[in-house]
């Protein structure tokens, strides 16, 4: 039985006993830190430089760090509400500022994105890895502590404790320990919202050290709320939407594209002619065979390292329901708003049963009950964001070209093989086609770029907003014509013309005239009907925002848009000047604290605020 805790420096103090003074601990990706644990080793080792302590993690959850004014007054409250007890990670501000001790190390394997970049320790600590050798190289480094937020459950009066959201690199790590291939301690903190997933991350007592259970350890989950799908995001998810078969499998990534796919499956599902007239706007040169319009009556299977709240609204709605062994969704890891903790929370024994939690080599891999996999995962659709793609078809998905790593290849590259490896399997990568860079409208669609995560030999097929470029078993110039037909029309030209001069497009090639028209303002028309039917709602799977903020973000998004030109500023501010708000405009203003301007800075921002309220009714 494993020994009993409250106080987590006693905790700490039993883990240097038992295993020494040099400690590799391996934290889980995301949620499953033991956020109390880690801050007393952190602290230990902080005030004795004989401890040497290295962490190895991946994605480090903080709270947002609101910049400016407006932005600091909107988001501060929500971050109070989302996020006021969760316990921060203390090597996370070290790491940033600096200030990390000589005997502490900080490794990781996956950033959250962009939140490290031109951080020297945390780029030079970064281990490029797929997914699933994260496990390998953690043993290797001589990992002797895993420590692991759990659920706790007491069945014939025994505790039993459940990995719950992070079955992902723990359980193959125990296989290797079972095996007598490694020697750790697994030590637990016990937290009382996480939800006890049953399957093979059901553990007895005896799998763990040490538990620490207390209610002033007990902590509100990380939670981070759903975004608001702009018309870009929503245009990729229905596109994507279209390459879905009835009776396949799915897996799926994170974020407003995720939610735009799902949203875009339900739409089919409950009505095809609609979910197929949008898209016919979406892309009119489509032909219409290349597209999968039908309801799901077979359904799907869902097999993704990742489970999101969409996942959810697809078991819901009765579109993942083709059950392998009884299970319609098999993940890895779990990460989302309060609401997605709670359905799983909430759900009853014969439904939380169909959603099993497994190690990261089970959902990434073929390999280890192969065949088995290959009947389940039939039809697959690996569907995965992208930042950039190449015009021959490679992805840049986690890095830039000077070598810093703005996420990290993550089960990316596990997907792409599964979908070669797997008959009938597809990798969608998904793309914006445009992206802001200060004041500069960027094409993420490139002629070439100096780092690459997918190459171009394993490229399949992409989606942008403007459409789908299939690219399997294509020639190069056949390659480069497609995805110019995804790219934004204000970079067609110059990307055809580098194209040409490489002497890898005909010099005669003509981008036909129906991709020639690839502009936001044809998304947002075709997207128009839809949205204004209630088909395609902003937030589809929930909404953590009053209805006072939801009410603020549409119009804050086009304040952050005219920042970027002082022309278009300017008009704002005067547009402001003249106009007297609404009431339901004061609400807005008073939630910014504008609605009693005592500065001429908060004046400004009243009147800049009070017309993008205005501009965003009107769009």
């Amino acid at each position: 039985m494993p020994k009993f805790f409250s106080d987590p420096d006693a905790l700490a103090e039993e883990i240097i006993r038992d295993v020494g003074t040099n400690l590799v601990v391996g934290l889980p990706l995301g949620l499953g830190k033991a956020n109390h644990v880690v801050n007393a080793l952190y602290a230990r080792a902080g005030s004795d430089p004989y401890i040497k302590l290295t962490l190895l993690s991946a994605l480090t959850l903080e709270k947002p760090r609101p910049k400016g004014l407006i932005e600091h007054r909107f988001i501060t409250p929500v971050i109070d509400r989302l996020f006021g007890g969760y316990p921060d990670l203390a090597y996370a501000d070290a790491l940033r500022e600096g200030r990390l001790p000589p005997n502490i190390n900080v490794i990781e394997f996956f950033f959250l994105a962009g939140r490290w970049l031109h951080v020297p320790a945390a780029q030079q600590n970064y281990i490029s890895a797929n997914y699933t050798h994260a496990a390998g190289y953690l043993l290797a480094r001589g990992l002797n502590v895993v420590t692991q937020l759990v659920a706790k459950r007491v069945v014939d009066g025994e505790p039993r404790y459940s990995l719950s959201c992070n079955t992902d690199t723990t359980l193959d790590v125990l296989r290797e320990r079972r095996a007598g291939r490694a020697s750790f301690k697994l030590i637990a903190q016990v937290n009382s919202e996480l939800p006890f997933m049953p399957g093979a991350g059901d553990l007895s007592a005896e799998e763990f050290s040490a538990v620490l259970e207390s209610p002033v350890t007990d902590f509100p989950l990380f939670a981070p709320p759903s975004e608001p799908i702009s018309d870009a995001k929503y245009a990729i998810g229905l596109n994507a939407a279209s390459l879905v078969r009835d009776g396949g499998t799915l897996q799926i990534g994170i974020g407003q594209i995720g939610d735009a796919l799902a949203q875009g499956l339900i739409l089919r599902h409950r009505d095809s002619g609609a979910f197929h007239d949008v898209v016919t706007r979406l892309s009119p040169a489509r032909p219409a065979v290349a597209q999968e319009a039908g309801a799901f009556e077979t359904g799907l299977y869902g097999v993704s390292e990742m489970l999101t709240e969409a996942f959810i609204g697809l078991i819901d709605t009765g579109i993942l329901k083709r059950a392998v062994d009884g299970v319609v969704l098999h993940g890895a890891f779990f990460l989302g708003p309060k609401s997605f903790y709670r359905a799983l929370r909430e759900m009853s024994p014969d439904q939380i049963a169909r959603i099993q939690m497994m190690p990261v080599s089970f959902t990434n891999e073929l390999y280890g009950e192969e065949e088995e996999k290959r009947r389940a995962r039939i039809d697959a659709r690996f569907i995965n964001n992208t930042m950039m793609a190449t015009l021959l078809g490679a992805a840049v998905s986690d890095g830039l070209d000077d070598g810093q790593v703005v996420s990290g290849v993550g089960g990316q590259y596990n997907f792409v093989a599964q979908a070669f490896a797997l008959k009938g399997a597809r990798s969608v990568l998904t793309l914006e086609a445009t992206r802001r860079a200060g004041r500069a409208l960027k094409s993420n669609i490139l002629w070439h770029y100096g780092h690459e995560t997918i190459p171009r030999h394993l490229r399949d097929v992409f989606v942008t907003e403007y459409g789908v470029a299939d690219l399997r078993g294509k020639s190069d110039a056949d390659v480069i014509a497609s995805m110019l037909a995804l790219a934004d029309s204000r970079f067609q030209d110059e990307l055809a013309r580098v194209a040409q001069d490489a002497g890898k497009l005909p010099r005669g090639y003509e981008i036909p005239a129906a991709h020639r028209e690839n502009h936001p303002e044809r998304i947002a028309t075709a997207l128009k009907p839809a949205r204004d039917a209630g088909l395609l709602p902003s937030f589809p799977f929930g909404c953590d925002f009053s209805e006072v903020e939801q009410r603020l973000i549409p119009a804050l998004e086009i304040l952050q848009a005219a920042q970027r030109s002082p022309r278009a500023l300017a008009g704002l501010l005067w547009q402001g000047l003249l106009r007297t708000p609404d009431g339901a405009d004061e609400e807005c203003l008073v939630r910014l604290g504008l609605d009693r301007p005592k500065t001429w800075a908060e004046r400004g921002y009243r009147a800049l605020v009070s017309a993008a309220l205005a501009q965003s009714r009107a769009a």
